[in-house]
């Protein structure tokens, strides 16, 4: 369904579960808290929203006034930081990320590709953005070679609730839980040995960090 919780309620809750996540990047994957960029400003999505003639739904805008993304120049080994090791675009990439989709892949308007791959745009998340339809606010996934898809597909995922089960999923050491309860064990996360985050899969051994370690329970605190 949509999220149709008003505008404060949103950026309430997005602040609350960016907090806990902030605090534990600091503690345990300082490489990728260094990575944080600073707010974004009302002007600055104002901007990005005509650039695009599209309105960030309140959830992703109230993130954007918390960070204008994360810097993935050069760190793409600590940049990954959101699950299945995406990291958040810039203000700027992300206008330029949704031209891409929008007129040289014609995918649908109003689909706002938030995130993607560190260093490349091969896949990542998208925040749906088209006011009116039953899944406005919700996550989903895009890719080059795939069409874009709610995630999870069967239902809803509204953005801020989505951020608040990873401050979870992070202070428990475990993977993330749909709605339903359901266990995601594609995306657990990882410290790498160059002290950031990232999330895999920990059945496929070919997926973890070099000198990484794969969370298991709460870390303790420093």
């Amino acid at each position: 369904m949509a999220d149709r919780r008003n505008a404060e309620e949103l950026g309430a809750h997005v602040i609350a579960a960016w907090d806990r996540i902030e605090r534990w990047l600091h503690a345990h994957a300082p490489a990728s808290a260094a990575l944080l960029r600073p707010a974004a400003g009302d002007a600055d999505i104002a901007a990005a929203e005509a650039a695009m003639g599209v309105v960030l739904p309140p959830a992703l805008a109230a993130w954007y006034r918390l960070h204008d993304g994360i810097e993935e120049d050069g760190a793409a080994d600590v940049a990954g930081i959101l699950p299945s090791g995406k990291t958040m675009l810039p203000l700027g990439a992300l206008v330029e990320e949704y031209r891409t989709h929008t007129k040289d892949w014609e995918r649908e308007a109003g689909i706002l590709p938030f995130a993607r791959t560190p260093g490349d745009t091969w896949s990542g998340w998208y925040v749906d953005a088209r006011d009116g339809e039953p899944s406005y606010g919700n996550l989903g996934t895009w890719a080059v070679d795939l069409g874009d898809e709610p995630y999870p597909s069967s239902y809803g995922w509204p953005v801020a609730d989505w951020l608040g089960e990873m401050a979870a999923a992070l202070e428990e050491g475990r993977c993330l839980r749909h709605p339903d309860g359901t266990a995601d064990r594609h995306d657990w996360p990882a410290l790498t040995a160059t002290g950031g985050l990232t999330w895999v899969d920990p059945r496929d051994p070919r997926l973890f960090p070099a000198g990484g370690t794969v969370l298991d329970g709460p870390r303790p605190s420093p």
